[in-house]
């Protein structure tokens, strides 16, 4: 490690923002920097992004940041990158993108994705990766760009993701992490790739896409000349891969501390729900869905369900009322609204209203793939207004939580919750009370940017291992458990089992809205 660093660099770039931060080597928060990211959908289920605007904004954050942390660049020990998970990022012999990267929340692939699961092959699949197959994921997306714009796929060079990509520019080296590589295409035991699993999908002359699998707490390449000169920092300064955004959040919001792993749930755009456990400890559920990833934890993995949308939801009514209120000339900006949710929550009764959170395009993921599931609310009335869906939506979203670690097995103990909806102690109350769980909340404000630094403080040596960094940027800064309400709890024990057994109930509707049912539902 440089002795004159002592400044760790965690740049996160997530479906809605970009963000650099910068940590001391004990894990304080000193600045950040971030901008928007930006991101196309279009009615045939794409959502896609351009590649240079991404390495665009990644410079723009860090050139912020160096305008706000004195003498950046030469106490930079080390930067750390992390990033959006699943999605497809193509580049040819020449490192320049093939077409707009796919993201995650692409849709196209559903299709061929629903064709092959649960035949014998996508079982042995299972068996291998640990991971349900959906169309957020690079394998489902390269098979279906195979069918629709062969001429890419015949074109590219590697595939990529979102940090992989960043990776790229700031170093020159192709490369990935564990998590995706294996969760997608290998073995998560093992840590590489599977041909067995790269076969399912007909993808075996794809494999030359594939790049190399790198543990960023263990390599590190130096930063490149063009990206030193880009973004204002110096050239040779150690960058680190990170695993994706969401181990690393897991890391960083405290999945397993003190030697004791636990739950972990981000609510964010999407919704994910872990639990860490030991590799060889895994639960193997019948549906075939969820995702097994690694940590940068020697033997541990993270077992996740994950929800295709979760504040995302939120988003959807607040933005609703917002456009509602604007036709009459009166648009509140968000964060009005976002202060009034409290207020609602507090206006309306618990447990009167099921929502559904399926929001997004592309479907639901977890507990259950169906790419043709959408969002409803079930038991209004004339009684019902606003306030009553928004508690609907919020609960909808713990109760889904508590469908995610239900096929995991046992709910774990405590689950620590992270992302921005998680500072609303309402929301707490309600997702205790739901999951049946108590909750512990971070202080920390970037926990994935944190996690990929953590990576970053062992591969320079600041730290001799991730546990030993856990315990001093992790730990400290878990608030006191928050247990559930118990008769907040009994009440949604008693609305769970209708939320479930509704989102089973409508799967025909769903099919028949979306085009597929017959006649007959």
């Amino acid at each position: 490690m440089d002795e004159g660093g002592d400044i760790l660099i965690g740049i996160d770039a997530g479906t809605s923002v970009i963000k650099s931060t910068a940590f001391d080597l004990t894990g304080n928060q000193i600045a950040v920097a971030s901008v928007p990211n930006r991101y196309r959908t279009r009615p045939d289920g794409a959502a896609v992004q351009s590649m240079d605007d991404t390495w665009a904004d990644c410079v723009r954050t860090l050139r912020d940041l160096g305008g706000k942390v004195d003498d950046l660049a030469a106490r930079t020990a080390a930067i750390a990158v992390t990033g959006q998970g699943d999605g497809t990022w193509l580049i040819d012999r020449d490192n320049r993108p093939v077409t707009e990267a796919w993201l995650w929340l692409d849709a196209r692939a559903a299709p061929l994705a629903e064709r092959v699961r649960g035949s014998a092959a996508d079982r042995e699949r299972f068996a291998i990766t640990g991971t349900g197959l959906n169309a957020c994921q690079m394998g489902a997306q390269l098979a279906c760009m195979k069918q629709i714009m062969p001429e890419a796929v015949e074109q590219a060079d590697a595939a990529l993701h979102c940090k992989d990509w960043l990776y790229l520019n700031l170093t020159g080296v192709r490369a990935t992490g564990p998590c995706e590589a294996v969760f997608t295409f290998g073995d998560f035991r093992t840590r590489t790739y599977d041909d067995r699993v790269i076969e399912v999908l007909g993808l075996l002359p794809e494999k030359r896409l594939l790049p190399d699998i790198l543990d960023g707490s263990e390599t590190t390449h130096p930063l490149a000349a063009a990206a030193a000169e880009a973004t204002g920092l110096l050239a040779g300064t150690p960058i680190v891969l990170g695993f994706l955004d969401v181990a690393c959040t897991a890391v960083g919001g405290g999945i397993h501390t003190d030697g004791r792993p636990a739950g972990c749930t981000i609510i964010g755009s999407t919704g994910m729900h872990m639990r860490a456990t030991n590799q060889g400890d895994v639960f193997f559920n019948d549906n075939l869905t969820g995702y097994i990833m690694p940590l940068p934890i020697p033997g541990m993995v993270a077992q996740i369900q994950s929800n295709m949308a979760s504040t995302l939801n939120i988003d959807w009514l607040l933005n609703l009322g917002a456009g509602l209120l604007g036709d009459f000339g009166r648009a509140p900006d968000r964060a009005e609204l976002i202060d009034r949710i409290e207020d609602w929550l507090a206006a309306s009764e618990p447990g009167k209203v099921l929502y559904h959170p399926y929001i997004s395009e592309a479907g639901e993921r977890g507990p259950f793939v169906d790419a043709a599931a959408r969002a409803g609310f079930i038991g209004l009335s004339t009684e019902h207004g606003f306030a009553h869906m928004i508690r609907a939506v919020i609960e909808g979203l713990a109760l889904a939580a508590r469908d995610c670690y239900g096929a995991m097995g046992a709910i774990p103990r405590e689950i620590r919750l992270t992302g921005g909806a998680a500072r609303s102690d309402a929301l707490r109350r309600i997702f205790a009370a739901a999951v049946g769980a108590s909750v512990r909340t971070s202080t920390r404000q970037e926990a994935g940017a944190a996690g990929a630094a953590m990576m970053a403080a062992v591969a320079v040596g600041a730290y001799r291992d991730i546990q030993a960094c856990i315990a001093d940027w992790v730990s400290p800064r878990l608030g006191e458990p928050e247990a559930p309400d118990p008769a907040l709890a009994a009440i949604y024990d008693r609305t769970f089992p209708a939320y479930r057994d509704a989102r089973t109930a409508l799967a025909p509707v769903w099919s028949a809205l979306s085009g597929n049912g017959d006649d007959s539902v």
